[in-house]
């Protein structure tokens, strides 16, 4: 069976790695990932084309079509609220399927006051105000993400100077704040609601939360909205306790949440599911049943600016510290096999190191070479240096190599940096 390729457009934010997360592995897709603006994509997605036009270009269309004819794009999946909106609006002129929901259900979604207004009369309604007559009070922009702009307002002191036409008004909640992930299938039918905690916020991201049962009022509020509105695949909802416990609406989006994993992690893929909802597939889920918790901080990726082919590693304090396997070490002795660099392990080990390697399950064909020396030997004398790098903890050899060859030298901590997390 061929592979439904998959472009994820733009490709570098944190929603974007998320989806590459969740698609990256899926034997029947191939990833692939485009942007207008460079960020992280290039980073994480294998298949990386930079460069394309701003949605607002007159030659975007064109362009993006290109692009999709080129790589036979079968489905695209936007990131961001506006490019869903546009990709939405454009459906008809986009030669591949758009993950998104319909051009009015787009509309709506990137609006909260369309939003509001089209749930009109809903029970689980924040109160919204005309005007700020009384505090606290909460403001945000009709058309914002990620918390941009937005600002609780407990005095007139606190009152920006803003074009109140493009905001909303809104009670202030003070309760708990949930994200709702759903699913809907191609005939509109809501087959997965899976409510989770927004515990703490780095800058309007979800950065530490956990899965959470789905009670009657929310599933109310679910099904509310998808009778209000027309999804196909993956879509969520926020929702914030009011004084009392009572649930209300603080916005509907059409895109991938970044923390989305959560719901992956009980067993439900919705990007996945949604590619499937595209290309005219049936979908069912089935979570498993127990809670899942998330912390999550920034991660640093690297590019080195140096080309090799041959890599020197040591087996003592690198390759094994204390009594177990460094995986992170294992990690990159895989990827090198992957790119077809020829692993060396270079090593002084006073035992029998055909036996430690079976102990600790190190596959001896792991490397390309095993040079095992002597305790007084030098390393650097046994080290080739056309395009070659030396992993070592101890510090003595990586500075005699690094003197007598002019190659990078790493300790076992820069291994973070060699890693290549394209997939």
């Amino acid at each position: 069976m061929a592979k439904i390729r998959v472009l994820v457009f733009p490709a570098g934010e944190i929603n974007a790695v998320e989806l590459h997360d969740a698609l990256s592995a899926c034997v029947n897709v191939e990833l692939w990932g485009a942007s207008s603006v460079e960020r992280h994509g290039s980073y994480v997605f294998k298949n990386y084309v930079p460069g394309l036009p701003m949605i607002t270009s007159p030659d975007f269309i064109e362009k993006f079509n290109a692009l999709l004819t080129e790589k036979h794009i079968d489905a695209v999946f936007p990131t961001h609220d506006t490019v869903a909106m546009f990709l939405a609006d454009n459906a008809e002129k986009i030669q591949a399927k758009v993950i998104v929901a319909d051009k009015k259900t787009a509309e709506i979604c990137r609006d909260k006051e369309k939003t509001y207004r089209v749930l009109a009369g809903a029970d689980f309604l924040p109160k919204i105000y005309g005007g700020i007559d009384s505090f606290p009070v909460f403001i945000k922009p009709k058309q914002s993400q990620g918390a941009v702009g937005a600002k609780l307002i407990w005095s007139a002191a606190d009152i920006p100077a803003v074009d109140w036409a493009d905001y909303v008004i809104c009670e202030y909640l003070p309760g708990a704040e949930y994200t709702v992930d759903c699913l809907t299938d191609e005939n509109g039918r809501l087959t997965g609601v899976f409510p989770r905690s927004r515990n703490r916020l780095m800058a309007g991201v979800c950065v530490a939360g956990k899965t959470e049962p789905l009670t009657d009022e929310i599933k109310h509020i679910a099904d509310t909205i998808n009778e209000k509105m027309t999804f196909k695949g993956l879509w969520w909802f926020q929702i914030k306790q009011d004084k009392n416990g009572k649930w209300k609406l603080l916005e509907v989006s059409t895109r991938c949440a970044g923390t989305m994993g959560l719901t992956r992690a009980k067993g439900v893929n919705l990007p996945l599911l949604s590619v499937y909802a595209a290309m005219g597939r049936d979908i069912s889920v089935e979570p498993n049943d127990y809670t899942v918790e998330t912390d999550r901080t920034l991660i640093s990726r690297y590019k080195i600016g140096y080309e090799y082919d041959t890599v020197y590693f040591d087996f003592d304090d690198t390759l094994i510290i204390g009594e177990a396997v460094n995986l992170k070490a294992v990690w990159f002795l895989y990827q090198c096999r992957n790119l077809g660099k020829k692993v060396i392990l270079l090593t002084k080990h006073e035992q029998d190191l055909t036996e430690t390697m079976l102990r600790f399950a190190i596959a001896e064909n792991l490397f390309s070479e095993i040079i095992h020396i002597k305790p007084t030997d030098n390393k650097a004398d046994y080290v080739r240096p056309h395009r070659a790098i030396f992993v070592d903890n101890a510090f003595q050899e990586r500075s005699a190599v690094a003197r007598k060859h002019h190659i990078p030298v790493f300790d076992a901590d820069g291994i973070d940096a060699l890693m290549d997390w394209r997939s």
